[in-house]
Formats: structure tokens, sequence, C-alpha cells
């Protein structure tokens, strides 16, 4: 009251070093200096991957990229990981894939082309090798994509190696080919010819695209549609291109929402797999989640301090007076909620860990979902994703 001034306006310290002056506060009582705060974040990647043990040395890795603040956070912390001074250093092979979406954006073909030159100046100055699609591209997928793939046979016989004998012989490769395998790329190598735009599909592609999704009824199910389209064409280019997983830059933000939309659209038995750190339906191409620790506001910090580029999208168009999707009301509903109970999203993510990933076995085609891949769960039978 009066001029008396706010308590909490006076400057912090650092919780971790007692010295600098916090420039953040990530939780209530956690300030931190931007010093500080980098080798949180960097430790808190490198964490999750070393917890999870998926990722093999002189694996190649798909880091799927929209451009937005999530995957651009996984692409930046992957290059500080393979480069020569990190402490810990990553030992995988990166690539990147951009899937453009414009055409349902309602972007205009000069818009969708400015946007697709900015990305491809984005992806070129990482140095990894990157893949430019197109989401009309999912038209022409073919249909092995509706069905899980093999997965790869390992170097003893037919299952794969641990870990453990992963290490040992990359280390044995290493020492023969002079670390040659585990350097950055010396430059960024596109799937389209070097030095010019990629063009967009052709009118009658977008046209038929954008049926598609005006056929659908409601702006939850364009939603889904749009999920799936992506995903499709993200494995499909893993599956051409011989990589082994992919990285999805899902924030722990984005998968609390995931978790309750996912809930409210009936897909309860797959909660594990559609928000857990791993995901094996495809077969012989494993999704992982590497971001799924990270809060937005932690992302969105780490961005504007440490300068990571990335890029806005406008939404999926609506119809006119209709209502919003499942996807923006969880949404809307789930951040509300974080501005007066600031463990909200912490809390539904927790959650979700308790969730076992153990999603109902299909034992022919006729008992996989053909959209999702999953095991249907509609005869009544064992659940798939039971509480641990």
């Amino acid at each position: 009251p009066g001029d008396r001034p706010c308590p909490h306006s006076q400057p912090r310290t650092c919780m971790k070093c007692g010295q600098s002056t916090a420039a953040l506060v990530i939780r209530v009582g956690d300030p931190f200096c931007r010093g500080c705060f980098r080798e949180y974040f960097v430790h808190k990647f490198r964490a999750m991957l070393g917890k999870n043990r998926v990722i093999f040395p002189g694996e190649k890795v798909l880091l799927a990229v929209s451009g937005g603040p999530a995957s651009s956070a996984m692409v930046r912390q992957v290059q500080e990981g393979l480069s020569r001074e990190a402490a810990k250093r990553l030992r995988f092979i990166p690539g990147l894939v951009y899937v453009e979406e414009g055409a349902v954006r309602r972007q205009s073909p000069e818009q969708r082309q400015q946007t697709l030159a900015h990305m491809e100046t984005l992806l070129q100055a990482t140095g990894f090798p990157y893949h430019l699609v197109h989401l009309e591209e999912a038209l022409e997928l073919p249909p092995s994509i509706l069905q899980p793939g093999q997965e790869r046979a390992g170097t003893s016989g037919t299952s794969r190696p641990s870990y453990k004998e992963a290490v040992d012989s990359f280390i044995q490769q290493q020492r023969q080919d002079g670390d040659s395998g585990t350097s950055l790329p010396g430059h960024s190598t596109p799937d389209t010819a070097a030095g010019a735009t990629p063009c967009l599909p052709d009118a009658a592609q977008t046209q038929e695209l954008l049926c598609s999704f005006e056929a659908a009824a409601t702006a939850t199910a364009r939603e889904e549609l749009l999920e799936m389209l992506r995903t499709h064409l993200i494995v499909q280019t893993a599956r051409e291109k011989g990589y082994a997983k992919v990285m999805m830059g899902e924030s722990l933000t984005r998968v609390a929402i995931k978790l309750l939309t996912n809930l409210s659209l009936g897909r309860g038995a797959y909660l594990a797999v559609d928000t857990g750190f791993t995901d094996q339906r495809h077969g012989d191409v494993m999704v992982v989640r590497p971001m799924r620790d990270y809060t937005a506001k932690e992302i969105a910090f780490y961005n504007r301090f440490f300068s990571v580029p990335t890029v806005t999208v406008p939404p999926l168009f609506t119809k006119r007076r209709e209502k919003l999707s499942i996807h923006q009301l969880v949404e809307r509903f789930l951040l509300g909620l974080q501005e007066e109970f600031p463990s909200t999203i912490s809390t539904v993510y927790r959650t979700g860990e308790k969730l076992s990933p153990e999603p109902a076995k299909a034992s022919s085609e006729s008992q996989r979902c053909l959209l999702c891949l999953c095991g249907l769960d509609t005869f009544g039978g064992e659940w798939g994703g039971h509480w641990g």
C-alpha cells in the first residue's frame, strides 16, 4: 500500500552460483543467472538422452524442425552437443527435415516461398544435411506407410545390439577411422538442386489437399488430419534417407496439452505412446521426444537469451462461425490455470509419466488402426496404457 515498493522487485541472487544477479526465475524460488541457466538447460537435454539410452553412437537421427521455439532450441542443443568443445559430446549423425504446410494455413504462393526461403536459410546455417518436404507430398505416399516397418537387425543376428555393444563398436570404429564418423558435417546437403529454391507443388495437388481438409467437418478433425499427415511424411523421409530415429521437439507444456486432448478424443489407451519419450509404433523408425522435460517458459527464455532464431507460422484456417478445436480449448484451459496455479502443467505432465507404455498389441492388420498404427482397443480386452 502507498509508496512502499513491491518486495518481489528487488534483485535476487542466482540459486546455483550464489554470486551473479538472477536474470530469470524458472519456478518460485528458482532464480538463475544467464550462465547457470545455460548450464542447466544443456544438462537437462544431455541427461534426458543419457537416461534413456535409445540413441546409439554413430546412428543417423532425423530432427523434425517446424521453426517453432521448441524444435529450434532442440537443434541448437544438438549443434552444441556435437561440437568438439563439448564436455560430453553427442555421438549420433544428425539430419533435419522441415514439412512446409503453407497451403492449409492459407498462405499465398508468395508467402509460402518467402517462408520456405527463410527456413532454408536457417537449415543451411546449421551445417547439417536437410530435407524440405511439402504437405502435398502426403497425397503420394506409398501404401507401406500404413504398416509398421521391420525393425533393423543388429550386428548379432536379428536382434538389436545393446547400448554397451553399440558404444564398444563405435569406439573401435572411431579408432580405425580417426574419429571421422563423429564430426559435424562439413556443409549442408539439401535434397534439392544446389542453390535452387525448392518449387511449390502443382496447383492441382494443392487444391486436392485443400479439398481433403475442407471435407473435415470440424476444426478438431483438421488438427488431427494435419498431425497424421505430418507424422507420415516425417517417418517416410526417415525411411527413404536411412534414419533410424526421429527427434520431435515437443515440450513439457505441449505434452501436457496433448495428454488432456487425447483423453478428450478417446485415445486414453495410447497416452503413453503419444506422449512418452519413445514411440515405437512405426517399427523401423523410432520417434523420441528429448524436449519433453522443458516448459515453454524455459524454452522461450533460452531462445531469447542465446539468440536462437525461430519462425512464426499462422494457425490452421477456420470456417466462419466455427467452434474452436478441442486442441485449442484444452490449451486455453491449461494455460489459463497455469497463470493462477503455476504447478498445473507440470502436475499433468508428471501424472502422465506414471503411464506404462504398453499399447494394445495387434496380431493382424485388421486389428491395427489404419490412421495411427496402434492396435485397436475396441475388442473389450486388455487396456492398452495402464497405470504403473
